[in-house]
């Protein structure tokens, strides 16, 4: 098997990289791409350093599967190109909303990979992918009617320089030093920002029409979604508030239990000091945890709980190699 990994010394490139490691994936060849700026340097897979290749030359017809993690605008570029010689797994939101690309969370509809019409999968937004994982076994269930989403999204799920930020900022904030914002609206540091990505005239942002309509595609048209999407002063794990309405009655017993027994989930709920599961916690970890499970007093059938995840894992570089697996498994 040749894969190739566009967008490779970025934060969900080299996720990818340690990813298919960890996995022991089989891989004859793999090559590296990214800009021509970084074409020449190195990384390390297993006991090899592969070198970097530059993408505006590279020759995808030497990959089987091509990871896109560079972007929407090198996405919408190359992928196309890419997907004439190889299956493209692409982790931008461009191709998501295409009607004939799959957007795929394995758990949650593999089958939507029977319908790929362009030789391209798309992976979905990280706080979809985390929250899909979820709401499928309790959808089996129950029947959600309607979510409400509140998130609170790590640094990590921007880039590496929001990243550097955060670490800046911090700094100079305890130093008592002025604080100047270049990747975010406000100070990030000690903070917390109600705005990820651009505004939509409803007044909604990107990232929260997102997470609504990619739910809609991947699970079920007819659930209703609202979200509020938060940045805040986190390295990496994004977490999420949930409000779930459901049709049919339930019990935090079957809630649970459902939870616990799905691919890639992990309850940890005690109802004790630290009970429950944080972003530091979550960070490195493949599962999506889930805890403050519990009814929602003021309306009937209807459950809060709480859910962290690893968005550079969950969210990105473990989901698109998942993708590439049922993709094998099921060609």
């Amino acid at each position: 098997m040749d894969i190739a990994i566009v967008g490779a010394t970025g934060n969900v490139g080299r996720k990818i990289i340690e990813v298919l490691e960890k996995k022991n994936f089989s891989i004859d060849n793999l090559y590296l791409v990214a800009s021509s700026k970084s074409a020449g340097s190195k990384l390390k897979f297993k006991s090899q350093e592969i070198e970097i290749e530059a993408l505006e030359s590279f020759d995808f017809s030497k990959a089987k599967i091509t990871f896109f993690s560079a972007g929407g605008k090198i996405s919408e570029k190359y992928a196309p190109l890419a997907a004439k010689h190889s299956v493209v797994i692409d982790n931008s939101s461009y191709f998501r909303m295409d009607p004939e690309v799959p957007l795929v969370v394995p758990q949650v509809n593999s089958d939507a990979l029977k319908n790929m019409k362009k030789n391209i999968i798309a992976n979905p937004n990280c706080s979809t992918a985390q929250l899909v994982i979820i709401l499928k076994p309790l959808h089996d269930l129950f029947n959600i009617k309607r979510v409400v989403i509140s998130t609170y999204q790590s640094t990590s799920g921007a880039g590496k320089a929001p990243m550097d930020e955060l670490v800046e900022q911090t700094r100079l904030s305890l130093e008592n030093k002025q604080i100047s914002s270049k990747n975010f609206t406000k100070q990030i540091a000690f903070n917390a920002i109600p705005h990820i990505d651009a505004f939509d005239k409803d007044g909604y942002t990107k990232e929260e029409l997102k997470m609504i309509n990619e739910t809609k595609k991947i699970l079920d048209d007819n659930i209703e979604l609202t979200a509020t999407c938060v940045r805040i002063p986190v390295m990496v794990s994004h977490a999420e508030s949930l409000n779930i309405e459901f049709e049919k009655p339930f019990s935090l017993e079957k809630i649970s239990q459902s939870l616990d027994n799905a691919e890639g989930c992990k309850v940890v709920d005690e109802r004790k000091d630290g009970g429950y599961i944080t972003p530091v916690e979550a960070e490195g970890k493949n599962e999506t945890f889930i805890s403050r499970i519990r009814k929602d007093s003021s309306k009937k059938n209807t459950v809060n709980l709480w859910c962290v995840s690893d968005n550079l894992l969950r969210g990105a570089a473990l989901n698109a190699v998942e993708i590439a697996e049922s993709y094998l498994k099921n060609k």
